[in-house]
């Protein structure tokens, strides 16, 4: 590390140079990395109800699927506003009651099921398929233009439409949620640091390690937008730290050796830094990839994301930092002013004197604080975290209230199952509560209808490979009713054909629920027992471990009890993944306390005094810490319309604040109370 911190020191500007020209291949593949808005794409492959999906892109030709409502048009008008869409690249097939009985033959001709579904108070349902997925770039385009077509998205009802909606508005949004990030942060450094240059030039370094992060993203071939929405403002969050770490390990070696040039000062400050943000920047390393432990790989794809981003700032603090403290180093010392964050003194001696009060209070907590962790609500509908009043949420309202189009199902079949087979299956569905309508092949291929449906028609319901029998139910997309209801309909229709699968958004989403509630319990395990064995070799202590995680996961609590006692419901994915960020981001505010608390320690026999020292030296830089990754968060969580990025920012802000408070008020007394238990077990010398 001396050879490599001397390098760097020495050769200052061009590492800056180098650093920038990095900038330009990062910002062509950030420009260039593919957004994913569909979280559905992360459930698992192997699941029936993907390979049902697949069926239905692949063989059937229903990649995706559109409703389109059409204000009262007559039937010619419906033909030629079928034959724009069906120009439009991407689009499979459009069907409407107008191409089952043309302009002459009357509507009483179908079966009241079909015609209920089709056409409503001179309102005609269109039917629009699409070659590619749901979320495919070119479903999204070509979506984009059948609105333009339509001239009214809120007419246009599909899947596609939300995760549209969910694009148009994040990309709205994106550049505001960095802005309010840094703006903030900025605040926080300038009170917080001696010198007015210090916060713009550590911010340019995390901005630099941010482009590196999101730039080599690229090389992942795509991410999710709440990966892309998140990323920046928490690689800013949790690695602010290393950059103050390192400026002030530079000040203080130049107070300590002023007859060492600049230059040798700063490698000191490298080499010292690497060494103490090692332990810290490795637990919160774990903490992310433990999300990739996850089934939806939606963990995966957050947790090596910002894996990397602490990777990136680490590297960034050790290389292009240092650098810029050198070529600015005049400026910072012209521009210094006095540290306006307070101290916290009185806090200090409160933590003190009353550490048994404190200690009755924390174990008073922790039983509401159990209560509320574990009976917090959670959604799982994709569409309630947007907005009432865009598009998809509109169209979904009005089929609802006009058609009674809520849920639709699909019945996958093999193409040998016989007709009677079909028509018993049928029947036996509708008796099912909650199941509104089922359309088969039975009743669609029937001699009286099947000479009015068009080959394609036909070919799309019954093929030389599969069957399709359409359900509709009553009960909303990842509702517990619905859930039931599709347990048992899969149970019913493996009667009659073993290899049936049930596809659509409501099976996926029966999925999600399943996935969902496993990827909790293996993320959270997984984080506290990767993060536990990184701290016993990082600490030498058995003990100290087991007192943090529990200081930290108290906090965890706490800040999840929230959502429960302000009758808050909180996204699915939000209740997965914050847990563990929380843990992996601010342990460190803990790990920072009780290694001093153990040097301190080693130097002063009475605990008390140690502790006073520890406080002293600690609460400064947690409390910088704490805010910084407050300000980071809690502008986006304010800002943004999209409910599951403004929980999660909002949990993560009010998590970072809550764990800081813990650290500084409840874990001195723990400390202090387990003392002898600690000394035991711990790879230190006690003082005498």
């Amino acid at each position: 590390m001396k050879k490599i911190s001397s390098f760097i020191t020495k050769h200052n500007k061009l590492i800056v140079i180098i650093g920038l020209l990095l900038l330009i291949p990062c910002i062509f593949g950030y420009i260039n990395t593919k957004i994913n808005y569909n979280i559905l794409v992360y459930l698992p492959d192997n699941i029936e109800t993907i390979k049902g999906q697949n069926i239905l892109k692949d063989d059937l030709g229903i990649g995706s699927y559109a409703f389109i409502m059409t204000d009262n048009r007559n039937e010619k008008e419906i033909l030629k506003l079928e034959e724009k869409i069906k120009k439009v690249d991407g689009v499979n097939q459009v069907v409407s009651i107008v191409d089952l009985l043309g302009t002459t033959i009357s509507k009483d001709m179908l079966p009241d099921e079909i015609l209920n579904k089709l056409y409503h108070d001179n309102e005609t349902i269109v039917v629009v398929t699409f070659k590619d997925g749901t979320s495919a770039e070119t479903t999204l385009v070509a979506l984009d233009k059948v609105n333009k077509i339509v001239e009214d998205a809120s007419n246009v009802n599909s899947l596609s439409q939300m995760v549209l909606d969910t694009k148009n508005l994040s990309d709205q949004e994106i550049v505001a949620y960095v802005l309010i990030a840094v703006i903030l942060c900025l605040i926080v450094l300038v009170i917080s640091t001696d010198s007015y240059i210090i916060p713009f030039l550590l911010l340019l370094n995390i901005g630099i390690a941010i482009i590196y992060n999101m730039g080599t993203n690229y090389f992942l071939g795509e991410i999710s937008y709440i990966t892309k929405a998140i990323a920046a403002i928490l690689q800013l969050a949790v690695t602010t730290d290393f950059s103050i770490f390192l400026y002030h390990k530079y000040q203080q070696a130049k107070k300590n050796n002023k007859k060492n040039t600049n230059q040798e000062n700063m490698a000191l400050a490298i080499q010292d830094t690497f060494t103490s943000v090692l332990g810290s920047s490795l637990t919160t390393f774990a903490g992310f990839l433990a999300l990739c432990t996850m089934q939806l790989t939606l963990g995966k794809d957050i947790g090596i994301v910002m894996a990397k981003g602490i990777v990136c700032g680490l590297l960034c603090v050790m290389t292009i930092f240092p650098a810029l403290l050198l070529v600015f180093d005049k400026q910072i010392d012209k521009y210094q002013h006095k540290v306006l964050l307070p101290e916290l003194k009185r806090v200090q001696s409160f933590v003190l004197k009353h550490n048994k009060l404190i200690l009755v209070i924390f174990i008073l907590l922790l039983i509401p604080a159990y209560i509320g962790n574990s009976n917090y609500n959670v959604y799982y509908k994709l569409d309630e975290s947007l907005p009432n009043n865009l598009p998809s949420q509109v169209s979904n309202s009005k089929l609802a209230e006009k058609y009674n189009i809520i849920s639709t199902e699909m019945i996958i079949l093999d193409s040998k199952t016989k007709n009677d087979k079909i028509e018993e299956l049928t029947k036996e569905l509708k008796k099912l509560d909650g199941v509104s309508s089922v359309l088969s092949t039975s009743e669609l291929l029937d001699p009286t209808i099947s000479e009015l449906l068009p080959e394609d028609v036909k070919n799309l319901i019954d093929n030389d490979k599969y069957k399709l029998i359409i359900v509709n139910s009553d009960y909303e997309i990842a509702s517990p009713k619905l859930n039931k209801q599709i347990e048992e309909m899969n149970a019913l229709i493996k009667v009659y054909d073993k290899k049936a699968i049930l596809a659509g958004e409501g099976p996926l989403m029966n999925d999600l629920v399943k996935i969902a509630d496993h990827d909790f319990k293996a993320v959270n395990y997984t984080s506290i027992a990767v993060i536990f064995v990184i701290m016993l070799l990082v600490l030498k202590s058995f003990s100290l471990p087991i007192i943090l995680i529990v200081a930290i996961e108290f906090a965890i609590f706490i800040n999840m009890a929230c959502a429960y006692y302000t009758g808050t419901t909180l996204p699915f994915i939000a209740s997965i993944i914050v847990g563990t960020i929380q843990l992996g981001a601010t342990i460190d505010y803990a790990i920072l306390m009780s290694t001093k608390y153990l040097e301190e320690r080693s130097k002063e026999k009475n605990k008390e005094k140690a502790m006073q020292k520890t406080l002293s030296a600690t609460v400064p830089s947690i409390l910088t810490s704490g805010l910084c990754f407050f300000a980071a968060t809690i502008g986006v969580s304010l800002y943004t319309k999209i409910d599951m990025i403004g929980s999660i920012t909002t949990l993560l802000s009010r998590g970072s604040i809550i764990s800081m408070l813990v650290v500084i008020l409840i874990l001195p007394s723990i400390l202090m109370l387990l003392d002898k238990f600690i000394m035991k077990f711990t790879k230190t010398k006690e003082a005498k």
